[in-house]
């Protein structure tokens, strides 16, 4: 079986300093992988690799059996990786559903000529559009919140967002940027239920950053564990929390916060 994504050997230096070294990861479909470690330890280096944000040095990128070596940021997406970010960046202005909407875009299929003398096409798949984005947004149980402002909703409802606009673009591999960052307990419990959900329902591997270790625990299947770019550790939950390495480097410091 070949994996949704495999990784070998990645590694990048920013200006002499080897930010990231060595980085191996097979996914299989429809896996919640979890990568901690303390801050700076190159995580979301990662991610901006995957996705390619930033360029490796060295090391290969596979998604689904091709190279994403050469390919641009969008192209990336189109192929089947999709993320989100510590910092939420939605198009703040504009509607909920037209958030979701605007990552659809790349799926539907009318012209511009279509689009500007509104031609029957165009309305029919302006019409399986606003249907699609519904649909992710019932996931999320925010479909009452459709034509709200998209920087009104509070904190938590934005971080849902962003994911199903994430999720519109029909990922193979979905990748969080500490989706529980600012969110309260009763927040994290809700979305620990939406990630389990969102697997379940859209069969797609999951890869997440976060320093919530209830989260961590309590939904990955196996975890990497990122100090100064290097992998320390990998395993199951269990063996992360009791591994003497990781419990010096990162998990001592979350007790004691």
């Amino acid at each position: 079986m070949v994996p949704v994504l495999d990784v070998s050997n990645l590694g990048i230096c920013f200006g002499g300093l080897q930010a990231l070294d060595d980085f191996n990861i097979q996914v299989n479909g429809n896996e919640i992988v979890g990568l901690i470690g303390p801050n700076g330890a190159g995580k979301t280096t990662v991610f901006n690799l995957l996705t390619n944000v930033y360029r490796p040095t060295k090391g290969n990128i596979d998604l689904a059996g091709h190279s994403t070596k050469g390919k641009t940021m969008h192209q990336v997406n189109t192929s089947g990786i999709a993320r989100t970010f510590q910092n939420i960046r939605l198009f703040r202005d504009l509607t909920v559903i037209d958030n979701v909407k605007i990552a659809y875009h790349n799926a539907l299929r009318y012209t511009m000529a279509e689009a500007l003398l509104r031609l029957p096409t165009y309305w029919k798949e302006e019409k399986h559009a606003k249907e699609h984005a519904l649909e992710l947004l019932g996931v999320f149980n925010m479909e009452h919140l459709a034509e709200e402002k998209a920087g009104s909703l509070p904190y938590g409802a934005q971080r849902r967002l962003e994911i199903a606009r994430a999720l519109a673009t029909n990922p193979k591999v979905l990748l969080l940027d500490e989706p529980a960052a600012g969110m309260n307990p009763s927040e994290t419990v809700s979305l620990l239920k939406t990630i389990r959900e969102i697997r379940q329902i859209f069969s797609v591997a999951i890869i997440l950053i976060e320093h919530d270790m209830s989260l961590v625990m309590g939904i990955c299947e196996r975890i990497l564990v990122l100090n100064y770019g290097l992998i320390i550790a990998q395993g199951t939950p269990e063996e992360i929390r009791n591994n003497p390495v990781v419990i010096e480097a990162y998990l001592g410091q979350q007790r004691g916060e």
